[in-house]
């Protein structure tokens, strides 16, 4: 993987698990066959492996994600014996 097409996608990301989540996912789309998902994103990809595409489609906007809402939890509250 390029490092810095790495550097400028984790940018754009801000996670690096998120980042490798990602990268990881799309190099297995595009590995499994044919289908229009698993095409590269991007016009010229001749050199570039597909950890590398992967890190380009993140770093043109070409696939992104959505963060799910933080959720605060609470803890349950006991309740009292009656006697």
């Amino acid at each position: 993987m390029n490092a810095e097409f790495t550097k400028k996608a984790l940018e754009k990301v801000g996670n690096p698990n998120v980042l490798v989540n990602l990268v990881s996912r799309r190099v297995r789309q595009l590995n499994s066959g044919s289908g229009a998902k698993n095409r590269p994103l991007l016009a010229d990809v001749a050199n570039y492996g597909p950890a590398d595409i992967a890190l380009l489609e993140i770093i043109e906007d070409k696939i992104g994600f959505e963060m799910p809402e933080m959720v605060q939890l609470s803890h349950p509250v006991k309740k009292r014996k009656r006697h």
